[in-house]
Formats: structure tokens, C-alpha cells, sequence
């Protein structure tokens, strides 16, 4: 567990230390584009952010292949080679499109080669568990295409999610961290070798995301693209392809007795294949929900618009930040959940646990609802939004959680200067003064 935890820190300081310069240089080569009339930041803000988390994983590899409890992963496997290569394959054509806006069609096609890339070297997805049947064994063709399929689903349900700054990056750190904990056990509690390359790519992969958060916590000094995030979605269906299509379930003895005990004893191994769809969820019902939107409206269903659930979850009064933090928590939720279910199937406490989270983040759903308001001798101890309002002013939600005063007529509105600009960037020019809350493509 010390060297993973030392390679998870090295990973997460080379990311972090590389951040700054990084976005000094995606501003210089102009890689910040125009803003859209969906896009919910309100400066032009820099992407390229992937640079400095490719970086963050090559040296995680390195650091890790000298350590030596952690150097026979490169020495009896092949997958940490054959995940660098497709993630450089991934990052390059993600650099390419933070600064070129490349076609759709051709980034599908690296993501595929990419996938195929990591099935030459031997990642690849080998044998499915199968609850009642046990382990069945997949031809070279069926192995290809279900690894490729699982890389590229995996690749753009993160591109999907980066929608509000430290969306994706967080989310896929709660993932990976359930992953990291899967894996692991496999590997200390099992003894079992071929779940250490997985244990290690989880553990990467949490240090790439922590140490880019901080610069891209709402408000974001700079995003991380197309570049960071097919990255980071390649490494966590590596992930999972490493601990659950490489690792042999039959060295767990799982499949021993009756077909109902075999059935049930597979499912420690079989749920967390679907760990990393987990995030495809909320993304997924999001691309439903907007292809039915558009279609009634008699609109393509490619055209864009501002009725995503991030966008949703801002007009109905939650602010940018407990926007973040609400996906935060269902994807907690989700992913150890899965992970605490696979383990210990049989106890209620679990799903009676998961049924209470539940309620309690739809509550947090309705909390601009229920807005509560502090006593008078506490609100200077309290932030505004909860504290209580003149008579004479009233007080309507904004689009981004905040509270917006109407001033009564002969008395015009005060325009507050902040002090980080109207969404906390610089990246060109001096920051604003003011606090401008027109909707991003609306005439000024």
C-alpha cells in the first residue's frame, strides 16, 4: 500500500507542477476557443490541461517500475507498455482537436485504434464471468470487440460528463479510488498477481485527477479538453478490462458447487465489470433525455441547446459548485455501492444504506426549494444567500444559484465588482470588474 500511495503522490504533484505552464502555454498557442451560447463558463478559459496529466502518467510508470514491490508488474506483464501506447495514441489526437476542433468521425476512428492498439500488446478482455454458467471463454475476434467497445463507451461517457469545471475529473477520481479498492483486494487478499497491473492504473489514475482538480475547481483556470479527458477515460477502461477480462475467476474458486451457489458466488466478479459504465448513467440518461427534447421540439437531435442536466441543475437554483458536488455524491454512491455490494452481496445493511443515500441526495436535488434563512444574529456568520433580505427587496433565483436583489423603481441596481472576473479567469486580457450575469450568446 506505501508505494502505491507514493506513486498515486508523485502522479498528483507531476500533474499539479505541470499545470501552470502548461496553461501559460495553451495561451500562447491560442488554444482557448470562442465561447457557445451553451457553455456555462463566461471567459475564454485555456484546454490542454491533458498535457500535463499524460505527463503525470509517465512518470507514475516510472516512478512505479522502480519501486520494488511494484517493478514485477512490468517485468511479468505486458499491459503497463500497452497502456502507454494507447494513451499516447489518445492524447495526441485530443491535443490535436484542443487546438484544431478535428473532425468527429476522426477522433472515433483513434479512439478504436487506440483500443486496438492496447489489444495487440495484450490488453484485452480474455474470459467473462457468467453468473449460472461460469467462465466463458471469448475468440480473438470477440475479445477485440468487446475491449474496444468497452474503450470507446468508456472514452465518451467522460468526454460527455465534462460539462461544469471539476465535473469529470472528480467523478472519475470517485470511481477509480472504488476501482483501487476492488483490485487491491484482489490482489493482497487473493494473492492474485494479474490484479496488480489494474491496482496500479487505479492508483495512477487518482493522481492524475487530484492533482489537477485544484486548477480546475470552479472557478477553472484552465480545462483539460478532449485531450485529459479521453485520456482519463482510456486508463479507467483499462482498468477494468486489466482486473476483470485479464484475472482468471476461476483462481478464486468461485465457481464451486450448485448452479445457485455459482450464481451467486460470481457476482464479486462480475458487478464490478460494470463499474466503469457507473458514470455512463448520468450522461447517458442526460443524451436520451435531450435527443426527446429536441426531437419534440421539431429540432435535429444534434443541435445543441442549454437543457443538459448540469444546465438544469443551475436554473433551478443550485450553484455551480453544489452543481459539482450533487454528480459528486450519485457517483459515490453508485460506484462504492457497486463495490461494497460485490463484496458482501448478502447483507440488507447495504442496500438498506444505498436506499437512504439515495433519499438523501434527492432532497439534495430540491434544496433551492427550501432555501433556509439564518437568524439575524447569525448571518454575518453565514454566506449571503442564507441571509435574510429588506422588505422593500425582492429576491429571485439566478440561472447559477445565486440570488439576484430587484431593486423597487428610482433605484437602479448596484453593479458589485468582484475581484476574480466574471468567472474567476485570466486568460487574456484584464480581469472585469464587474459582475456581468447575461447568459453566455445573448446580445449585450
Amino acid at each position: 500500500m506505501r508505494d502505491y500511495l507514493l506513486t498515486l503522490c508523485v502522479t498528483a504533484a507531476v500533474t499539479y507542477l505541470l499545470t501552470g505552464p502548461v496553461r501559460k502555454f495553451a495561451i500562447a498557442t491560442g488554444a482557448m476557443p470562442e465561447i457557445r451560447a451553451r457553455d456555462v463558463h463566461r471567459e475564454p478559459t485555456p484546454r490542454l490541461g491533458g498535457i500535463a496529466m499524460f505527463f503525470g502518467l509517465c512518470a507514475g510508470l516510472l516512478v512505479a517500475d522502480h519501486l520494488r514491490n511494484l517493478n514485477s508488474v512490468f517485468e511479468l506483464s505486458n499491459e503497463p507498455r500497452a497502456l502507454l501506447s494507447g494513451a499516447a495514441l489518445i492524447w495526441l489526437i485530443g491535443v490535436l482537436d484542443d487546438k484544431f476542433e478535428i473532425d468527429a468521425l476522426i477522433k472515433l476512428g483513434g479512439q478504436m485504434i487506440a483500443a486496438g492498439v492496447m489489444v495487440m500488446q495484450g490488453l484485452t478482455i480474455l474470459w467473462l464471468p457468467i453468473p449460472g454458467v461460469g467462465t466463458v471463454s471469448l475468440t480473438q475476434w470477440q475479445g477485440t470487440l468487446l475491449t474496444v467497445a468497452l474503450v470507446v463507451i468508456t472514452i465518451n461517457a467522460v468526454n460527455f460528463v465534462d460539462g461544469l469545471d471539476g465535473l469529470a475529473a472528480g467523478m472519475v477520481c470517485i470511481a477509480s479510488a472504488a476501482f483501487f479498492l476492488y483490485a487491491y483486494r484482489m490482489w493482497f487478499g487473493y494473492t492474485i498477481e494479474a490484479a496488480a497491473p489494474a491496482t496500479l492504473f487505479t492508483a495512477i489514475l487518482m493522481g492524475m485527477c487530484l492533482g489537477f482538480l485544484p486548477h480546475n475547481m470552479h472557478p477553472a483556470r484552465i480545462f483539460m479538453g478532449d485531450s485529459g479527458s479521453m485520456l482519463i477515460g482510456l486508463v479507467l477502461a483499462a482498468s477494468a478490462i486489466s482486473v476483470t477480462g485479464q484475472v482468471d475467476p476461476d483462481a478464486l474458486k468461485l465457481f464451486e458447487g450448485g448452479t445457485r451457489e455459482a450464481t451467486h458466488a460470481a457476482l464479486p466478479v462480475f458487478i464490478p465489470l460494470l463499474l466503469p459504465l457507473t458514470i455512463i448513467a448520468i450522461p447517458f440518461a442526460d443524451l436520451v433525455l435531450a435527443i426527446v427534447r429536441r426531437t419534440w421540439k421539431g429540432k435535429s437531435p444534434f443541435a445543441a441547446d442549454r437543457g443538459h442536466l448540469h444546465h438544469r441543475l443551475l436554473e433551478i437554483g443550485h450553484s455551480h459548485s453544489r452543481a459539482v458536488l450533487i454528480m459528486y455524491f450519485w457517483s459515490a454512491l453508485i460506484a462504492f455501492g457497486v463495490v461494497l455490494y460485490s463484496v458482501h452481496s448478502a447483507s440488507m445493511w447495504i442496500v438498506f444504506a444505498i436506499v437512504v443515500l439515495s433519499a438523501l441526495g434527492l432532497g439534495l436535488l430540491l434544496l433551492p426549494r427550501f432555501t433556509p434563512r439564518a437568524p439575524r444574529w447569525a448571518e454575518s456568520f453565514v454566506p449571503p444567500r442564507y441571509r435574510r433580505r429588506p422588505q422593500h427587496e425582492h429576491v429571485r433565483p439566478s440561472a447559477y444559484g445565486e440570488t439576484v436583489g430587484e431593486r423597487p423603481e428610482g433605484h437602479p441596481e448596484e453593479r458589485v465588482p468582484v475581484p476574480a472576473g466574471i468567472n474567476g479567469a485570466t486568460a487574456i486580457g484584464s480581469r472585469s470588474r464587474f459582475n456581468d450575469r447575461r447568459k453566455a450568446g445573448t446580445p449585450s
